[in-house]
């Protein structure tokens, strides 16, 4: 009777076609991957803008979304580094002592940023009416463009926001260059 089994030769040919079928599936995974996350995270920031207007219009008052690196004070950093939404009494787009905080949310993965256009690139503020103005007065509108970072230009969400204050998503198809 005669002992079988398997060969170092052999070992080594499905050990290169396992490292070859995984080396195709790794690159499609990592963006699906990528992919989640940044549609997670374009979710989160619609449901603060939904949180926004919504207590703005309950309170009677102004409600501001703004970029916050430490949940407490808007900042300049970027989206990319969180946000801070509270209630503005006095209309000034920046949290003073005193104004309650009502939902902060910390920094981003770092495989995502986030670029926005001019008119709401510092906050997104939201009037009684649950419409976007600017501190000016004047209607606020812009994109939000959530990216995949090192070289994923291929994984892009968008959140569009019109000048009455509703929110919606996009898929824009590339991310634009910074």
């Amino acid at each position: 009777m005669a002992e079988r089994g398997t060969t170092l030769a052999e070992l080594l040919v499905v050990l290169a076609v396992a490292a070859s079928v995984l080396a195709l599936a790794v690159p499609g995974l990592s963006r699906q991957l990528l992919s989640s996350q940044i549609s997670s995270v374009t979710n989160e920031f619609l449901a603060a803008l939904h949180l926004a207007r919504s207590e703005a219009v309950k309170r009677s008052s102004r409600a501001v979304v703004c970029p916050s690196s430490d949940g407490t004070h808007c900042s300049g950093d970027g989206w990319s580094k969180g946000w801070l939404i509270f209630h503005d009494v006095n209309n000034n787009a920046q949290r003073d002592e005193g104004e309650a905080v009502l939902h902060t949310r910390p920094s981003l993965p770092q495989a995502i940023s986030v670029m926005a256009s001019k008119p709401i690139s510092t906050y997104i503020s939201y009037a009684a009416t649950g419409g976007t103005l600017l501190v000016s007065g004047a209607w606020q509108a812009g994109t939000l463009t959530l990216c995949g970072k090192a070289g994923s230009s291929q994984v892009a969400r968008q959140i569009v926001i019109n000048s009455t204050g509703r929110p919606r998503t996009t898929k824009p198809g590339t991310c634009p260059t910074p």
